[in-house]
C-alpha cells in the first residue's frame, strides 16, 4: 500500500477554488503569518493587523478562481494587504504605536532584535514615514522583495521604489541618535 503525499499548496488552491473549505483553510494557514506580520508592521497594532488580515482572507475566498498558483496567491495577498494598510494609514493622522512596543518586533534583521533601544528608535522613525515609503521599506527588508517585485506589488514605477528606499534609509540613518548607532556598531563588531 502506497503512502500518499499530502497535497501541495497548488493542489489546495485547486480544491479551494472548487469550493473545498479544507483547501481554503490550508491556504489561510500557510499564509496567515506573513499577512499578519506585514499588516502589523504597516499598521502598528495587533487589533488593526488582525482585522486587516481577516478582511484580506475573506476577500481571498472570492478571488480563488482567478489565482493560478500558490506563488500567485502569495503575490495577491501581499499586494492586497499592503494596499489596504496604506489606505488605512492615509485615513489616520498618526499611527498609535503603544501596542506594538510591547511586542518588540524585528523590523529589519534578526541581528538587531537583541537591541531594544535600536528597535524602539527604528519603530518611531518607521512610523513617521509616509505610508507608501513604509510599505516599500517593509516589502524590501521584511519580505525580502527586490525593487522590481515591490514595484509590481504596489503598482509603482521601479524608479519610485528606488527613490523611496534611498530617501527612507537616509531618513532612518539621520533620525537615529548617534550614540544608539555607535553602541549598536560596537556590539555588532564584538
Amino acid at each position: 500500500m502506497k503512502d500518499s503525499a499530502p497535497p501541495t499548496l497548488d493542489e489546495w488552491l485547486v480544491r479551494a477554488a472548487a469550493g473545498d473549505r479544507a483547501g481554503l483553510a490550508a491556504l489561510v494557514h500557510a499564509h496567515q503569518r506573513a499577512v499578519y506580520s506585514l499588516a502589523l508592521r504597516m499598521l502598528g497594532t495587533r487589533e488593526a493587523a488582525e482585522d486587516l488580515a481577516q478582511e484580506v482572507f475573506m476577500e481571498l475566498g472570492g478571488k480563488l478562481r482567478s489565482l493560478e498558483s500558490n506563488a500567485h496567491v502569495s503575490f495577491w495577498l501581499r499586494r492586497v494587504t499592503t494596499h489596504r494598510a496604506i489606505d488605512q494609514l492615509r485615513r489616520r493622522a498618526r499611527v498609535e504605536m503603544t501596542s506594538l512596543e510591547a511586542e518588540e518586533p524585528v523590523l529589519f534583521s534578526p541581528e538587531d532584535s537583541h537591541d531594544p533601544v535600536l528597535e524602539r528608535s527604528l519603530r518611531t522613525l518607521l512610523e513617521d514615514l509616509t505610508p507608501p515609503a513604509r510599505a516599500v521599506l517593509l516589502l524590501r527588508y521584511q519580505e525580502d522583495l527586490d525593487p522590481v517585485d515591490i514595484a509590481k506589488t504596489l503598482d509603482m514605477p521601479v524608479n519610485t521604489v528606488k527613490s523611496h528606499l534611498k530617501r527612507s534609509l537616509d531618513t532612518l540613518r539621520q533620525g537615529m541618535p548617534a550614540e544608539t548607532l555607535d553602541a549598536h556598531e560596537k556590539r555588532r563588531d564584538e
